[in-house]
C-alpha cells in the first residue's frame, strides 16, 4: 500500500531533507509541497540537488487537498507552525518539526518562547517524537512533535542513566557543538561565510537555550523531580552535526553496561566499545546515533559523547521513522543508508 504524503514548509533545509529521504522510500508517495514563500517555484530551482527527482510544484499550503493525503510534515519555523497546524483538517495525521508542541505545559512554552500558544487544545493532544522512548505513543498518536536536535542529541546521552539511577542528577554538564545549519535557511548577518568560518563561538549562554526546556520537562519526568542540567550550545562552521559531550558522575563502567544494555535492540543507536568516542564524521546524513563512554581519570566521573547528524536522525530522519510508525509501518524503511564519508 502507498501513502500520499504533503510537506508543507518544503523550501527549508528540513523540507529538503525529507524529500531526500522519502523518494527512496517504498511506500509513501509525495504528494503536495507547499512553501508559501516559493510558490510557483519548481523544487529543481530551489534544490538543484533534487532536479532528478519528479517532484509537485511549489504551492501555498492552503491550496494542498488534504481530502488526498495520509500524512503531512509541517516544517515550519515555531510559532507559524501551531497557527497552520490549527487549521488543518482534524483528522490529518501530522508529524511537526517545529518547536511548538514539544513542551507539554503552556506556561513552560510562553516561558521559552517569548508568545502565548495559540493552540493550547493540540498542545495537549501531541506525543513528544523521541522514537525510541516514545514508540507505543507514536504508534497511535494524530499529532508527533518533533524534538530539538539538540535535546536528542542529549536525551540519546541521559536518558537510560537517569531512568536507572547510575548518575548523580545534581551534577550533569552538557557541552554541545552544534552544525550552522541548525539555525536554519534564513538569512542572518552572524551565518555569513565570512562572519562564521575560522571560529567557534558559544552562544544562548547560562542556560537560556529553548531546548533546555525539552531537558528539563523529559529527564525531570524520568527522576520523578526536578532536574536542571548545565548546557551550553556551540556553533561550529560545519554543514551538519552535532556532538554532546556529558560530563557526569558515575561509575563509567556501570553507564557503559547501562547504555549498551538500553539500545541493545535499537536499530539506529550504537553504543561503541568502551573508550571510544564517536564523530559526527561517522554518521553524516545518516539516521544513526553514535555514543561513547570514557572514563574520566578523576574516580567516580565519565564522560559519555553522543553524535547524530542535525538534519536527518535530528529533525527529518526522526521525522520519518515516526510517520512509519504512525502509518503502521516498518520504522526503518527510507532510513537505512549508510553515513556520508568522507
Amino acid at each position: 500500500m502507498t501513502y500520499n504524503i504533503a510537506i508543507i514548509g518544503a523550501s527549508g533545509y528540513t523540507g529538503a531533507e525529507l524529500i531526500r529521504l522519502i523518494s527512496e522510500h517504498p511506500a509513501l508517495n509525495i504528494t503536495a509541497l507547499a512553501a508559501n514563500s516559493k510558490a510557483g517555484l519548481s523544487m529543481a530551482q530551489v534544490f538543484p540537488h533534487l532536479r532528478h527527482l519528479d517532484l509537485p510544484t511549489l504551492i501555498r499550503w492552503d491550496e494542498i487537498d488534504f481530502s488526498a493525503i495520509d500524512l503531512c510534515f509541517c516544517a515550519l519555523p515555531h510559532k507559524t507552525s501551531q497557527e497552520v497546524i490549527s487549521q488543518l483538517p482534524k483528522g490529518l495525521k501530522i508529524v511537526d518539526l517545529s518547536a511548538d508542541f514539544r513542551l507539554r505545559d503552556p506556561a513552560a512554552y510562553e516561558a521559552w518562547y517569548g508568545n502565548p500558544h495559540a493552540a493550547p487544545e493540540l498542545q495537549k493532544e501531541a506525543v513528544y517524537g523521541l522514537t525510541e522512548f516514545y514508540r507505543d505513543d507514536i504508534r497511535a498518536a494524530r499529532l508527533v512533535a518533533g524534538t530539538g536536535c539538540n535535546a536528542a542529541t542529549g536525551q540519546y546521552v541521559l536518558r537510560p542513566l537517569i531512568a536507572a539511577g547510575v548518575i548523580d542528577l545534581d551534577h550533569i554538564i552538557l557541552d554541545m557543538k552544534c552544525a550552522v545549519s541548525g539555525a536554519g535557511r534564513a538569512l542572518k548577518e552572524n551565518l555569513l561565510h565570512a562572519e562564521l568560518s575560522e571560529g567557534y563561538h558559544g552562544y544562548a549562554l547560562g542556560g537560556t537555550h529553548r531546548h533546555q526546556g525539552e531537558f528539563e520537562q523529559e529527564f525531570s519526568a524520568l527522576a520523578g523531580k526536578a532536574v536542571t542540567i548545565q548546557f551550553t550550545p556551540h556553533l561550529l562552521p560545519v554543514n551538519r552535526g552535532i556532538l554532546c559531550t556529558s560530563y557526569v558522575h558515575g561509575d563509567a563502567h556501570v553507564i557503559y553496561e547501562t547504555l549498551s544494555a538500553a539500545y541493545a535492540d535499537e536499530a539506529f543507536v550504537q553504543v561503541l566499545p568502551f573508550g571510544e568516542g564517536p564523530s559526527t564524521h561517522h554518521v553524516r546524513g545518516s539516521n544513526h546515533v553514535h555514543l561513547g563512554v570514557v572514563a574520566d581519570r578523576i574516580g567516580g566521573r565519565a564522560i559519555v559523547i553522543g553524535a547524530l547528524d542535525n538534519l536527518t536522525k535530528g529533525s527529518s530522519g526522526q521525522a520519518l521513522q515516526n510517520a512509519n510508525l504512525m502509518l503502521d509501518l516498518d520504522e526503518t524503511l527510507g532510513l537505512t543508508m549508510a553515513p556520508l564519508f568522507p
